[in-house]
């Protein structure tokens, strides 16, 4: 799949997403999210 115009097709990285922290909220079409680390190094999202 190509990626969008615009876009340079490389993933984000979660660390830039959380920033040191070991969760972030994430709104997407008007839900909130939260993405977060787990002790053991795993990604959750939940809503």
């Amino acid at each position: 799949m190509k990626p969008p115009p615009g876009d340079s097709g490389k993933p984000l990285q979660a660390q830039a997403l959380l920033a040191g922290r070991s969760w972030v909220e994430i709104e997407h079409n008007g839900q909130r999210y939260r993405l977060q680390t787990t002790r053991a190094g795993k990604l959750i999202l939940t809503k």
